[in-house]
């Protein structure tokens, strides 16, 4: 296993911090004695330890010291100031892991005076309850342990893959954003059946159940999309119908451009432009 013997340190304890500490420690990826998480609030920090049982500080620096696995998920304007603090205590036998958005890898490494490995990841808040899509891309001192590490982290919630940094803001654009693009999804859909008659209440529970089940027949089966559709899709049917209308207002365009803008965006954010 590649957490065994690892301590696993998450400076934030903030809503993504508590979920891949929630998912480390549910799925027995690691030891409740061997993950700590550091964070300026000490409210936060007494809810951690009564909630999951793991060792907390107000400091970054004692966790910088102990952890072989540092993950900053902190936002953006914080990374700075945290690598200023613990950039100068790493060394190469830790793996630092970034979950900050738009934040590039080499800004990281300029930090610490050694060749630590340093790996960028983009998660999305499905997190929250182990569904996660996470991708990650490799900095120049990082190799095959690095990413056998952050694998371990992050399939505890969910599911990752590896890329190239360069396409992580299409990652962003993609599974970052998508969560609220389906979220529109399951309210239209829902909002369409009470049109038609059904109670509020049960329209969102079948929708929601709908959209859920199509993508694990997708994840589970491992067919093209299209290929699923066209089993569901009856000539003449009510499927075709419903199918024929979607095509006719562009919504399979709107999707895809909804993606492009979103990525172009993080390209944007990346480079510090704020509107």
């Amino acid at each position: 296993m590649p957490l065994t013997g690892l301590k696993v340190g998450l400076i934030g304890g903030g809503a993504m911090g508590e979920a891949l500490a929630t998912g480390l420690v549910k799925s027995g990826a690691i030891p409740q004695t061997d993950l700590v998480v550091s964070d300026v609030s000490a409210e936060r920090l007494r809810w951690l330890e009564e909630t999951l049982g793991i060792r907390t500080f107000q400091e970054n620096r004692p966790l910088a010291n102990k952890a072989d696995i540092v993950v900053l998920a902190v936002k953006p304007d914080v990374v700075a100031p945290v690598m200023e603090e613990i950039g100068p205590i790493l060394h190469p036998g830790q793996t630092v892991v970034s979950i900050a958005a738009g934040v590039p890898i080499s800004i990281i490494e300029k930090h610490i005076p050694r060749p630590v490995p340093v790996v960028r990841v983009m998660p999305n808040t499905p997190c929250l309850i182990g569904e996660g899509a996470s991708a990650y891309a490799l900095g120049s001192h990082a190799g095959s342990r690095d990413a056998a590490r952050v694998e371990a982290v992050f399939t505890s919630v969910g599911r990752t893959v590896a890329v190239e940094e360069s396409l992580l803001d299409a990652v962003t654009g993609l599974s970052g954003s998508g969560p609220a693009y389906v979220y529109m999804m399951v309210e239209a859909l829902a909002d369409g059946a009470v049109k038609m008659g059904l109670p509020r209440e049960t329209a969102l529970l079948l929708s929601a159940q709908t959209v859920l089940g199509a993508a694990k027949m997708v994840l589970a089966t491992g067919k093209h999309p299209a290929e699923l559709k066209d089993r569901v899709t009856t000539p003449g049917g009510t499927t075709a119908a419903g199918l024929f209308v979607l095509e006719q207002r562009g919504v399979r365009a709107a999707l895809i451009e909804a993606v492009s803008a979103a990525t172009e965006r993080s390209q944007e954010l990346s480079k510090g432009k704020k509107t």
